[in-house]
């Protein structure tokens, strides 16, 4: 279970991302996208922390940028107390061991050549870590801590002679491979349905009990994030906007945009006909200055105010953060 008194495993504090549209074929191009904005979150060991979002919130950015893909324009990310950001070398190398990622599409992450042996000996081989019959044995515990047993009987077979479930734990076998301390889960189950998409978080949840392995679970669903998380944080167009345990914000949302996202899950509005009907249908212009990034959307906002400023994350109570001038 998770630690709450000890120190953040992973701390990614006032973190920004900007990237810059392509150039066009009538000269440079001037549109900047801004992919997180003075994005904070920090997670517990032991602890499945839920990162909600819409598509192009900023979610995978987050990701990308804990294991090395993409570089911060701004803002400092630590793991169990170090900088990651610009790791080389022997640090690199040892960072990666520690952090590993289950990808959103287990067919495409998964090479179509490499049999199900070589797909999960390969981070060994790379590391350098045990002959080929050490890689055996291991690569057989990681398939059966992934619930595909006997694990013999999958070593010769190939992605494509698998289900969509069996894909994804092999994903999973080859990310636990390392004995990592910690796990991204980056949309897991997307591709998966519901009845495998409930094994595959059972699964999730067991590595985390057994082997104290925390993690970042990114989904677009609170419902999932309800099932497996023990914290969600809502993030909206690159910033945090709520933050809190998961049975708290979920049966208890304060921000708008987190009303929004569950009010497109009729099963939370079962007891509540209306729903929150936080939303405009109507989104209002953009203004040009500082303002909320949900005011365009935004029923509940206040002129004069949502639309001069940014409003900053505030604890309302137990923990429970939100961004949002109307607390």
């Amino acid at each position: 279970m998770a630690d709450t008194n000890a120190s953040p495993i992973l701390m990614m504090t006032d973190v920004t991302k900007v990237y810059q549209s392509r150039d066009s074929l009538f000269g440079k191009s001037s549109n900047r996208v801004v992919a997180l904005d003075r994005f904070s979150l920090a997670v517990n060991p032991g602890e499945i922390f839920g990162l909600v979002g819409e598509s192009g919130s900023g979610k995978t950015t987050a990701s990308r940028l804990i294991v090395g893909l993409e570089k911060p324009d701004g803002g400092r990310m630590q793991f169990d107390g170090q900088e990651i950001v610009g790791l080389s070398g022997r640090t690199r190398r040892e960072f990666t061991k520690k952090v590993q990622v289950i990808f959103q599409d287990p067919y495409q992450s998964l090479n179509a050549h490499f049999s199900i042996f070589d797909t999960v000996c390969e981070p060994l081989v790379i590391h350098g870590i045990g002959d080929r019959a050490a890689c055996l044995v291991r690569v057989c515990e990681a398939l059966e801590t992934a619930g595909l047993t006997p694990p013999e009987t999958y070593l010769d077979r190939y992605p494509h002679q698998l289900s969509g479930g069996q894909r994804q734990r092999v994903a999973i076998a080859r990310a636990m491979v390392l004995n990592p301390r910690f796990l991204i889960a980056d949309e897991p189950t997307s591709m998966l349905d519901a009845s495998i998409s409930f094994q595959i978080f059972r699964l999730l949840n067991h590595l985390r009990e057994v082997f104290g392995v925390a993690m970042l679970f990114i989904t677009h669903s609170l419902a999932a994030a309800r099932n497996l998380c023990d914290r969600v944080g809502v993030i909206y167009r690159g910033r945090l906007v709520e933050e809190g345990t998961a049975q708290e914000t979920i049966m208890h949302p304060r921000h708008p945009y987190t009303k929004a996202l569950l009010d497109a899950h009729p099963r939370f509005g079962c007891s509540r006909r209306s729903g929150y009907n936080a939303l405009l249908e109507t989104e209002r212009p953009r203004p040009e200055t500082d303002h909320c990034p949900f005011y365009p959307r935004c029923r509940l906002a206040v002129d004069n105010t949502c639309n001069r400023r940014s409003p900053s994350l505030k604890t309302l109570d137990a923990g429970h953060r939100v961004s949002c001038f109307l607390f």
